[in-house]
Protein backbone atom coordinates (compact mmCIF):
# COMPACT_ATOMS: atom_id res chain seq x y z
CA UNK A 1 0.00 0.00 0.00
CA UNK A 2 1.22 3.62 -1.12
CA UNK A 3 1.36 5.08 2.61
CA UNK A 4 4.64 7.54 2.88
CA UNK A 5 5.64 10.80 1.15
CA UNK A 6 6.72 11.28 -1.88
CA UNK A 7 9.74 13.21 -2.91
CA UNK A 8 10.47 12.08 -6.28
CA UNK A 9 8.60 10.31 -9.07
CA UNK A 10 7.11 6.68 -7.95
CA UNK A 11 6.23 3.97 -10.30
CA UNK A 12 3.40 1.26 -9.36
CA UNK A 13 3.23 -1.97 -11.23
CA UNK A 14 -0.64 -3.34 -11.03
CA UNK A 15 -1.07 -6.53 -10.03
CA UNK A 16 -3.83 -9.28 -9.68
CA UNK A 17 -5.69 -8.10 -7.04
CA UNK A 18 -6.24 -4.40 -8.82
CA UNK A 19 -7.32 -5.86 -12.31
CA UNK A 20 -9.84 -4.11 -13.25
CA UNK A 21 -10.38 -0.99 -11.10
CA UNK A 22 -10.53 2.50 -12.28
CA UNK A 23 -7.94 4.61 -11.75
CA UNK A 24 -9.29 6.99 -9.43
CA UNK A 25 -10.81 4.90 -7.40
CA UNK A 26 -6.75 3.11 -7.47
CA UNK A 27 -5.15 6.30 -6.23
CA UNK A 28 -7.92 7.27 -4.14
CA UNK A 29 -7.28 4.73 -1.82
CA UNK A 30 -3.82 4.27 -1.61
CA UNK A 31 -3.23 7.90 -1.21
CA UNK A 32 -5.39 7.86 1.78
CA UNK A 33 -4.84 11.80 3.11
CA UNK A 34 -4.42 13.30 -0.36
CA UNK A 35 -7.98 15.10 -1.09
CA UNK A 36 -9.65 13.85 -4.00
CA UNK A 37 -9.95 17.25 -5.68
CA UNK A 38 -5.86 17.10 -5.69
CA UNK A 39 -5.76 13.43 -7.40
CA UNK A 40 -8.23 14.20 -9.97
CA UNK A 41 -5.85 17.50 -10.56
CA UNK A 42 -3.20 15.43 -10.97
CA UNK A 43 -5.46 12.75 -13.28
CA UNK A 44 -6.34 16.01 -15.56
CA UNK A 45 -2.48 17.37 -15.81
CA UNK A 46 -1.47 14.31 -16.94
CA UNK A 47 1.22 14.42 -13.48
CA UNK A 48 -0.11 10.16 -13.63
CA UNK A 49 0.59 8.57 -16.18
CA UNK A 50 0.02 4.89 -17.05
CA UNK A 51 2.43 3.48 -19.54
CA UNK A 52 4.20 6.78 -20.32
CA UNK A 53 0.58 8.20 -21.50
CA UNK A 54 -1.99 9.96 -20.34
CA UNK A 55 -5.24 8.34 -19.01
CA UNK A 56 -8.82 9.73 -17.58
CA UNK A 57 -10.00 8.49 -14.03
CA UNK A 58 -12.35 5.82 -15.19
CA UNK A 59 -9.78 4.18 -17.00
CA UNK A 60 -9.47 0.40 -15.60
CA UNK A 61 -6.25 -0.91 -14.51
CA UNK A 62 -4.78 -4.08 -16.76
CA UNK A 63 -2.52 -6.64 -15.26
CA UNK A 64 1.25 -5.53 -15.22
CA UNK A 65 -0.21 -1.62 -16.12
CA UNK A 66 2.77 0.59 -14.89
CA UNK A 67 1.20 3.61 -13.33
CA UNK A 68 3.00 6.92 -12.54
CA UNK A 69 2.59 8.81 -9.81
CA UNK A 70 4.90 12.28 -9.27
CA UNK A 71 5.99 13.52 -5.82
CA UNK A 72 2.89 14.44 -3.56
CA UNK A 73 3.14 15.20 0.05
CA UNK A 74 0.89 13.23 2.10
CA UNK A 75 -0.71 14.23 5.54
CA UNK A 76 0.75 12.72 9.02
CA UNK A 77 -0.87 9.30 8.47
CA UNK A 78 -1.33 9.51 12.54
CA UNK A 79 -4.18 11.66 11.80
CA UNK A 80 -6.29 9.27 10.76
CA UNK A 81 -9.67 8.85 12.47
CA UNK A 82 -10.03 5.84 14.82
CA UNK A 83 -12.89 3.90 14.56
CA UNK A 84 -15.57 4.75 17.98
CA UNK A 85 -16.67 1.68 19.75
CA UNK A 86 -20.49 2.66 19.05
CA UNK A 87 -19.23 2.84 15.03
CA UNK A 88 -17.71 -0.45 15.46
CA UNK A 89 -20.70 -1.81 17.34
CA UNK A 90 -22.72 -0.11 14.48
CA UNK A 91 -20.62 -2.47 11.84
CA UNK A 92 -20.55 -5.33 13.27
CA UNK A 93 -24.63 -5.29 14.04
CA UNK A 94 -25.92 -4.38 11.06
CA UNK A 95 -24.76 -6.94 8.55
CA UNK A 96 -27.46 -8.18 6.57
CA UNK A 97 -25.69 -10.59 4.14
CA UNK A 98 -21.96 -12.28 4.11
CA UNK A 99 -20.11 -14.77 1.97
CA UNK A 100 -16.10 -14.87 0.75
CA UNK A 101 -17.99 -12.19 -2.34
CA UNK A 102 -19.45 -9.62 -0.43
CA UNK A 103 -21.39 -8.51 2.49
CA UNK A 104 -24.51 -6.27 2.51
CA UNK A 105 -24.95 -3.36 5.20
CA UNK A 106 -27.76 -2.06 7.15
CA UNK A 107 -26.73 1.73 6.42
CA UNK A 108 -28.00 4.16 9.39
CA UNK A 109 -29.01 7.61 8.65
CA UNK A 110 -26.35 9.99 8.56
CA UNK A 111 -23.75 7.71 8.10
CA UNK A 112 -21.46 8.35 4.82
CA UNK A 113 -20.46 6.03 2.21
CA UNK A 114 -16.88 7.38 2.15
CA UNK A 115 -14.82 10.20 3.99
CA UNK A 116 -14.27 13.24 2.12
CA UNK A 117 -15.88 16.28 1.42
CA UNK A 118 -15.60 17.13 5.38
CA UNK A 119 -16.15 13.90 6.51
CA UNK A 120 -13.54 12.19 8.27
CA UNK A 121 -14.88 8.52 8.33
CA UNK A 122 -17.54 6.61 6.24
CA UNK A 123 -18.90 3.20 6.39
CA UNK A 124 -16.17 1.64 4.40
CA UNK A 125 -13.30 3.05 6.05
CA UNK A 126 -15.00 1.64 9.20
CA UNK A 127 -15.15 -1.95 7.50
CA UNK A 128 -11.25 -1.74 6.88
CA UNK A 129 -10.38 -0.61 10.14
CA UNK A 130 -12.64 -3.69 11.61
CA UNK A 131 -11.71 -6.10 9.16
CA UNK A 132 -7.95 -7.02 9.09
CA UNK A 133 -5.79 -4.57 7.11
CA UNK A 134 -5.40 -6.28 3.80
CA UNK A 135 -8.89 -7.81 3.31
CA UNK A 136 -10.08 -6.65 0.19
CA UNK A 137 -13.57 -4.30 0.66
CA UNK A 138 -14.80 -1.63 -2.03
CA UNK A 139 -18.36 0.13 -2.19
CA UNK A 140 -20.31 -1.62 -5.05
CA UNK A 141 -22.50 1.03 -5.24
CA UNK A 142 -22.99 4.80 -3.45
CA UNK A 143 -26.15 5.32 -1.16
CA UNK A 144 -26.96 9.30 -0.05
CA UNK A 145 -26.00 10.09 3.75
CA UNK A 146 -29.39 10.83 4.79
CA UNK A 147 -30.74 7.70 3.35
CA UNK A 148 -31.05 4.60 5.30
CA UNK A 149 -30.78 0.81 4.40
CA UNK A 150 -28.94 -1.93 2.08
CA UNK A 151 -25.40 -1.12 0.87
CA UNK A 152 -23.29 -3.56 -0.97
CA UNK A 153 -19.70 -4.08 -0.51
CA UNK A 154 -17.69 -6.16 -2.55
CA UNK A 155 -14.93 -8.16 -1.09
CA UNK A 156 -12.85 -9.45 -3.99
CA UNK A 157 -12.04 -7.90 -7.12
CA UNK A 158 -14.27 -9.64 -9.41
CA UNK A 159 -17.44 -10.18 -7.45
CA UNK A 160 -17.19 -5.87 -7.46
CA UNK A 161 -16.51 -6.02 -11.48
CA UNK A 162 -19.53 -8.48 -11.29
CA UNK A 163 -22.20 -6.60 -9.78
CA UNK A 164 -20.95 -3.22 -11.00
CA UNK A 165 -22.30 -4.91 -14.44
CA UNK A 166 -25.37 -6.16 -13.19
CA UNK A 167 -25.91 -2.55 -11.98
CA UNK A 168 -24.96 -1.00 -15.24
CA UNK A 169 -27.60 -3.25 -17.06
CA UNK A 170 -30.50 -3.24 -14.33
CA UNK A 171 -30.18 -6.43 -13.15
CA UNK A 172 -30.14 -5.83 -9.62
CA UNK A 173 -33.27 -4.56 -8.31
CA UNK A 174 -33.34 -2.62 -5.78
CA UNK A 175 -36.44 -1.13 -3.67
CA UNK A 176 -37.31 1.69 -1.62
CA UNK A 177 -39.65 2.85 0.93
CA UNK A 178 -40.12 6.73 0.99
CA UNK A 179 -43.01 9.00 2.70
CA UNK A 180 -43.51 12.37 0.45
CA UNK A 181 -45.38 15.49 0.85
CA UNK A 182 -49.28 15.41 -0.25
CA UNK A 183 -51.39 12.57 -2.08
CA UNK A 184 -49.47 10.97 -4.58
CA UNK A 185 -52.08 10.51 -7.67
CA UNK A 186 -52.82 6.69 -8.27
CA UNK A 187 -52.34 6.64 -12.13
CA UNK A 188 -48.87 8.31 -11.46
CA UNK A 189 -46.57 4.75 -11.06
CA UNK A 190 -43.38 6.23 -12.97
CA UNK A 191 -41.54 9.12 -13.56
CA UNK A 192 -39.42 9.33 -16.62
CA UNK A 193 -37.28 12.91 -16.51
CA UNK A 194 -33.80 12.95 -17.88
CA UNK A 195 -31.35 14.40 -15.08
CA UNK A 196 -28.20 16.29 -15.24
CA UNK A 197 -25.74 17.29 -12.25
CA UNK A 198 -25.08 21.02 -11.49
CA UNK A 199 -23.13 23.33 -9.54
CA UNK A 200 -23.93 26.03 -7.48
CA UNK A 201 -22.17 29.05 -6.48
CA UNK A 202 -21.01 27.36 -2.96
CA UNK A 203 -20.12 24.88 -4.60
CA UNK A 204 -22.86 22.32 -3.48
CA UNK A 205 -23.91 20.11 -6.18
CA UNK A 206 -27.79 19.89 -6.89
CA UNK A 207 -29.51 17.89 -9.73
CA UNK A 208 -31.83 19.25 -11.57
CA UNK A 209 -34.64 17.54 -14.69
CA UNK A 210 -32.58 18.94 -17.63
CA UNK A 211 -33.54 17.80 -21.06
CA UNK A 212 -29.77 17.40 -21.76
CA UNK A 213 -29.68 14.91 -18.89
CA UNK A 214 -29.22 11.58 -18.80
CA UNK A 215 -32.43 8.61 -19.06
CA UNK A 216 -33.89 8.27 -15.25
CA UNK A 217 -36.56 6.25 -14.42
CA UNK A 218 -38.01 5.74 -11.62
CA UNK A 219 -41.28 3.21 -10.35
CA UNK A 220 -44.03 4.34 -8.08
CA UNK A 221 -45.87 2.17 -5.97
CA UNK A 222 -48.28 3.83 -3.38
CA UNK A 223 -48.41 1.41 0.31
CA UNK A 224 -50.30 3.71 2.14
CA UNK A 225 -52.02 7.66 2.18
CA UNK A 226 -52.22 9.62 5.37
CA UNK A 227 -53.86 12.85 5.62
CA UNK A 228 -50.77 14.98 4.33
CA UNK A 229 -48.24 12.61 3.06
CA UNK A 230 -47.65 9.13 1.04
CA UNK A 231 -45.81 6.32 1.72
CA UNK A 232 -44.31 5.16 -1.47
CA UNK A 233 -42.92 1.53 -2.20
CA UNK A 234 -40.21 2.93 -5.39
CA UNK A 235 -38.15 0.82 -7.70
CA UNK A 236 -35.19 2.27 -10.40
CA UNK A 237 -34.30 1.41 -13.78
CA UNK A 238 -31.51 3.57 -13.67
CA UNK A 239 -28.90 4.78 -10.88
CA UNK A 240 -28.56 8.23 -11.19
CA UNK A 241 -27.80 10.82 -8.18
CA UNK A 242 -30.31 11.85 -5.85
CA UNK A 243 -32.58 10.53 -8.86
CA UNK A 244 -35.46 9.58 -6.30
CA UNK A 245 -35.65 12.60 -4.35
CA UNK A 246 -35.17 14.89 -7.86
CA UNK A 247 -38.06 12.67 -9.80
CA UNK A 248 -40.09 13.32 -6.10
CA UNK A 249 -39.83 17.01 -6.32
CA UNK A 250 -40.20 17.06 -10.12
CA UNK A 251 -43.43 15.68 -9.67
CA UNK A 252 -44.62 18.15 -6.58
CA UNK A 253 -44.11 16.03 -3.78
CA UNK A 254 -40.76 15.99 -2.26
CA UNK A 255 -39.57 13.60 0.36
CA UNK A 256 -40.36 14.44 3.99
CA UNK A 257 -36.89 15.50 5.73
CA UNK A 258 -35.40 16.17 2.34
CA UNK A 259 -33.27 19.45 3.10
CA UNK A 260 -31.99 19.86 -0.12
CA UNK A 261 -34.50 19.24 -2.31
CA UNK A 262 -37.94 19.10 -0.35
CA UNK A 263 -40.01 21.86 1.51
CA UNK A 264 -38.39 23.24 4.52
CA UNK A 265 -41.51 24.53 6.18
CA UNK A 266 -43.56 21.17 5.25
CA UNK A 267 -40.61 19.56 7.08
CA UNK A 268 -40.13 21.59 10.43
CA UNK A 269 -44.23 20.20 10.38
CA UNK A 270 -42.83 16.74 10.14
CA UNK A 271 -40.11 16.90 12.78
CA UNK A 272 -42.91 18.05 15.32
CA UNK A 273 -44.14 14.87 14.88
CA UNK A 274 -41.04 13.37 15.33
CA UNK A 275 -40.00 12.93 11.40
CA UNK A 276 -36.40 14.49 12.27
CA UNK A 277 -34.74 13.45 9.24
CA UNK A 278 -35.01 12.02 5.47
CA UNK A 279 -37.43 9.88 4.81
CA UNK A 280 -35.78 7.20 2.58
CA UNK A 281 -34.89 4.19 3.21
CA UNK A 282 -33.60 1.82 0.79
CA UNK A 283 -35.51 -1.90 1.96
CA UNK A 284 -34.46 -4.71 -0.43
CA UNK A 285 -32.03 -6.02 -2.81
CA UNK A 286 -32.15 -8.63 -5.17
CA UNK A 287 -29.60 -9.85 -7.56
CA UNK A 288 -27.97 -12.73 -8.76
CA UNK A 289 -24.84 -13.72 -6.73
CA UNK A 290 -21.92 -12.92 -8.42
CA UNK A 291 -19.87 -15.79 -8.39
CA UNK A 292 -22.73 -18.54 -7.42
CA UNK A 293 -25.97 -19.68 -9.18
CA UNK A 294 -28.27 -18.71 -6.65
CA UNK A 295 -30.09 -15.19 -6.19
CA UNK A 296 -29.47 -12.81 -3.36
CA UNK A 297 -32.62 -11.48 -1.53
CA UNK A 298 -32.38 -9.31 1.19
CA UNK A 299 -34.58 -6.61 3.34
CA UNK A 300 -33.78 -4.26 5.54
CA UNK A 301 -36.04 -3.79 8.43
CA UNK A 302 -37.47 -0.08 8.76
CA UNK A 303 -35.10 2.25 11.38
CA UNK A 304 -37.25 2.20 14.54
CA UNK A 305 -37.51 6.53 13.93
CA UNK A 306 -39.27 5.93 10.89
CA UNK A 307 -41.56 3.26 12.19
CA UNK A 308 -42.56 5.81 15.14
CA UNK A 309 -43.23 8.70 12.81
CA UNK A 310 -45.47 6.28 10.55
CA UNK A 311 -47.40 5.18 13.65
CA UNK A 312 -48.11 8.87 14.84
CA UNK A 313 -49.54 9.21 11.14
CA UNK A 314 -51.67 6.70 11.68
CA UNK A 315 -53.50 8.33 14.71
CA UNK A 316 -54.19 11.40 12.64
CA UNK A 317 -57.51 12.14 11.02
CA UNK A 318 -57.85 11.58 7.28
Amino acid sequence: MVNVDFTEVVFVKVSDHYVGQRLDNFLIRHLKNIPKSRIYNLIRKGEVRINKGRSKPDYKLLLDDVIRIPPVRMNNTGNITKISDSLRECILCNILYEDNALLIFNKPSGLAVHGGSGVSLGVIEAFRQVRKPDTFLELAHRIDRDTSGCLIIAKNRAALSSIGEALQSNQVRKNYMALVKGKWPKGMSQVNAPLKKNQMLSGERIVKVDPSGKRSVTNFNIIKKFQNTTLLDISLETGRTHQIRVHCQYSGMPIVGDDKYGDIFFNKTMAELGLKRMFLHATKLRFKHPQQEFFIDVTAPLPTDLKNGLELLHNEKK
